[in-house]
């Protein structure tokens, strides 16, 4: 097993930086994973401005890429309905609504002019063998577009992930000008299927957004989605819709999908339910609002890094002006070439140098009799002569000897060396050349892709607000249950899954408990009502130990663990006398237990000298004596002014299912304050 291992460690080493660098995340100096780079490479190979075959195009790019046809076909569906790079002709599929294209014998496609234009140029692109060595390919093409954040890309390698938002072309174009003017960006995702987003969260792309559907009331009873969420397609929102009606979370009457080219799911009500109740529940509970997650992983120099959004494209435009600085270096080149060309070619003709090549005997001699014949006129041209240039020369034929035109040619120098100082004031200003060869790009494909996705702040939907009270629970004191499966005539309630109750006991025990189908309240109960989970609930306790000791608190019932019992008072032998709700002024009568030579029968507490303290404190001692009664006198509860009144639901008139009222209220809600002789 030991000679096994350093052989295991190494294959799986070596097959997780495939993973990562060959397959799973993009490059960041073009945007694409190597499958989408031989595809777009095998479409620039071509390229005749004619519609091709998918099913040859994979063809051909299977002698690039070692996976098969499946993969190769799969990555120019996707690639293809991102529409920037490949013009597409038949059934490509739908990414809304999640329909699949048609067999790649039946649909064609060819590239943009974006693509033509952005992608490619041979000089710069560097090449490798391909798998098996019988191709060269692209080791990434030179785009001169921020591909990584245009396109957008999800992936999972071994060990590490990537998920990149898609942005919109004319805003990160936009961006790059402010970058190269070094101001600063704000980048905000822009997503195919429209919608809602909300970037608070997102950090430049370290973060998450949430993305909500378009969602329009177009009645009080009817509901349309006309854009759906990114990441989601019209059957998975209507199957998320349909699970939430079937939980009960959302009350509907049916759904009809209209969508064709656009989005238009129809949802309409049942009697009773109203759209501007229902739209914050759709948001709540169903994929009409996703949250999405971003991770910026890419390769640069061969290894995996993570950057944020501006970063990436601050890198991309320095990429660019180096681009642009390097083609233009290139066309410069070029047309000092043909400068150097066209004098030369002059000379040997104008001043009959040609005439010198009659004399010579053999190839050498040529060589030697058109470089003496050059000689005395190197100060006309721009860089010395080479054996290459002589070869040239000499293969010029007599009849173009004999028709050469001076002029045409004199013509042709002083146009090359017009572009020339064009070619070199560009380099000059290089900053300035890059900003403008952005601008040419707004101005010729900004308006063919406009944003889809609106940017705003989300309110956040509360569901305890939003849930339907469609849950009945009610207490039997006979048998001392409570929950949904109870048929008790006490404390009823018609609650939402998000509702919590207090429940407090005689012997000092209490818990919060949701509407569970049934659970035993031991004991004798005190108290049990709604409980108010954001501000909590406040209670004046007045009990005695087993020692018949009385004492008194005011405690706030705020943090709990549901269904766990907690105790107010320790001493479990010990029982409440009054439980009050609130802050309770007055006093408390206290009559003692009866002993010899006891002069002080009877004890008064004022209720207005507690102060709060915690539930497990125990309180203030309210005599020193043990106390046999105890009465309270002139009480008087403090109202709860942060009790919200909770929503009720009656019977409808047809068919007996349960509605929201208007009015808010709560059926059968009582507030108790017992006490232990009552």
């Amino acid at each position: 097993m030991t000679r096994l291992e350093p052989l295991m460690e190494r294959n799986f080493l070596e097959y997780a930086s495939y993973v990562i660098m060959d397959r799973a995340i993009p490059d960041v100096r073009d945007g694409l994973k190597p499958v989408q780079r031989r595809i777009l490479a095998t479409l620039q190979a071509m390229d005749d401005g004619k519609f091709h075959k998918v099913a040859n195009v994979i063809g051909e790019t299977m002698k690039l890429h070692p996976h098969g046809d499946a993969s190769i076909g799969d990555a120019l569906v996707v690639l293809a309905n991102k529409e920037y790079f490949i013009e597409k002709q038949g059934n490509f599929g739908n990414a809304v609504t999640g329909h699949a294209p048609a067999a790649a014998r039946y649909i064609e496609c060819r590239l943009t002019g974006l693509a033509r234009e952005t992608l490619f140029s041979k000089p710069l692109t560097t090449y490798q063998a391909s798998y098996d060595g019988r191709k060269q390919e692209p080791v990434f093409l030179p785009a001169k577009l921020p591909v990584i954040l245009l396109l957008g890309t999800e992936g999972i390698a071994v060990g590490m992930s990537t998920r990149i938002l898609p942005y919109n072309l004319k805003e990160l174009l936009e961006a790059q000008i402010k970058l190269l003017r070094h101001q600063s960006v704000h980048l905000v995702p822009d997503f195919p299927t429209g919608g809602l987003v909300d970037i608070s969260e997102y950090d430049d792309g370290r973060g998450k957004v949430k993305v909500r559907a378009r969602i329009e009331k177009a009645d009080d009873k009817t509901i349309v989605i006309r854009e759906i969420p990114y990441s989601t397609t019209t059957e998975s929102l209507i199957a998320s819709v349909e699970a939430a009606a079937q939980k009960g979370k959302v009350k509907i009457g049916a759904i009809n999908d209209f969508t064709t080219d656009k989005v238009e799911i129809e949802i309409d009500l049942p009697r009773g339910t109203y759209a501007d109740e229902v739209i914050p529940q759709l948001y709540a509970y169903t994929d009409c609002e996703v949250s999405i997650s971003s991770n910026m992983v890419m390769i640069q120099d061969r290894h995996p890094i993570e950057m944020s959004a501006t970063e990436a494209l601050r890198l991309l435009s320095d990429q660019l002006r180096d681009q642009i600085s390097a083609e233009l270096e290139f066309e410069l080149g070029q047309l000092q070439d043909k400068k150097h060309w066209l004098t030369l070619e002059r000379v040997f003709i104008e001043c009959g140098v040609y005439k010198r090549i009659e004399k010579a005997s053999s190839k050498e001699e040529v060589v030697i009799e058109v470089y003496e014949g050059l000689k005395p006129y190197f100060n006309l041209l721009d860089r010395a002569i080479g054996d290459e240039d002589v070869a040239k020369l000499v293969e010029i034929p007599i009849r173009r000897i004999s028709l050469y035109d001076i002029e045409k040619n004199l013509r042709d120098i002083e146009d090359v060396e017009i572009s020339i100082a064009k070619v070199e004031a560009k380099l000059r200003r290089l900053t300035q050349t890059t900003i403008a060869y952005l601008k040419d790009l707004i101005k010729k494909y900004g308006p063919a892709f406009p944003r889809r996705t609106e940017a705003k702040v989300f309110k956040s939907v509360n569901v305890r607000e939003v849930a339907r009270q469609n849950i009945k629970v009610s207490y039997d004191p006979k048998t001392g249950f409570f929950g949904t499966e109870v048929k008790g005539d006490k404390h009823q309630f018609t609650v939402s899954e998000y509702d919590r109750f207090l429940v407090i006991s005689k012997d000092g025990s209490f818990k919060v408990l949701g509407a569970e189908a049934k659970t035993l309240i031991p004991g004798k109960m005190l108290h049990l009502d709604l409980f108010d989970q954001e501000n909590g609930e406040v209670f004046t306790v007045l009990y005695r130990d087993k020692a018949k000791i009385a004492y008194a608190k005011q405690i706030h019932i705020k943090k709990f663990i549901r269904d766990r019992e907690y105790y107010i008072i320790k001493d479990k032998a010990g029982s409440i006398d009054y439980l009050l709700k609130g802050s309770v002024g007055g006093t408390v009568e206290l009559s003692l237990v009866p002993a010899k030579r006891q002069r002080v029968k009877q004890v008064v507490f004022d209720l207005d000298e507690l102060e709060p303290v915690g539930i497990s404190a125990r309180g203030k001692r309210m005599a020193l004596k043990p106390v046999a009664k105890m009465k309270l006198k002139k009480a008087q509860e403090t109202p709860d002014q942060n009790k919200k009144p909770r929503p009720v639901e009656t019977p409808s008139a047809d068919n007996g299912d349960t509605q929201r009222s208007k009015q808010k209220g709560r059926a059968d809600r009582k507030q108790y304050s017992l006490f232990s002789d009552e």
